[in-house]
């Protein structure tokens, strides 16, 4: 709410120079990253361990399985914005803001739940904490890799230009263009990247 205030306060102070491109970039860009929306993503957890006799016989497996979240917010980073991004014509103004991007991905393990029922140990084989760790490493990874195909960006594109509209309009904009560069939504990570 105190960045929405913030921007406001900033778009108010834009609108008293429409005509200086330079000083609204400036502007807009000391709000920073703006985030617009949070998704919270349900993710199984699913592990196995085998157990093998001279790498050739399979003798058992060790089952994992664990409920967990990954909360995702995005937005988009002002910072980014640039002079030639912003046209002010009167009382019509047109935006290129930067791509969407993801603000913040977290993935707490105050949100991990193991499900006792499937999860089980087999004989002479366990799930030690280092192969749960790695089960959670990996479906981190899944996460993270699968977020461009979950159209983050289309709803956050959505509820941005929604946002900003509201706000263009309230200045007296009667116009309002806004479109938005495109991107990467997240680096993707591989094993390697993350010590595996």
């Amino acid at each position: 709410m105190k960045r929405l205030i913030y921007i406001v306060s900033l778009l108010i102070l834009v609108t008293a120079c429409k005509d200086d491109q330079g000083l609204v970039v400036g502007k807009i860009k000391k709000a920073s990253k703006l985030a617009t929306t949070e998704f919270t993503i349900d993710k199984i957890v699913y592990g196995v361990k085998r157990k093998r006799l001279l790498w050739v016989v399979k003798l058992n497996e060790a089952k994992f399985l664990a409920h967990s979240k990954a909360i995702v917010k995005a937005g988009v980073n002002l910072e980014k914005l640039r002079k030639e991004d912003v046209d002010i014509e009167g009382k019509s103004i047109s935006l290129k803001l930067p791509p969407v991007e993801v603000i913040n991905f977290s993935y707490p393990a105050e949100l991990f739940e193991m499900d006792t029922l499937v999860s089980t140990d087999a004989f002479l084989n366990r799930i030690s904490l280092n192969d749960q760790e790695q089960f959670f490493q990996d479906a981190e990874i899944d996460i993270r890799n699968s977020l461009k195909h979950m159209k983050i960006v289309e709803a956050t594109e959505k509820k941005t230009r929604l946002m900003l509209e509201n706000l263009l309009r309230t200045l007296g904009y009667q116009e309002i263009y806004i479109e938005f560069h495109q991107g990467e939504l997240i680096p993707e990570i591989t094993e390697e990247e993350v010590g595996l």
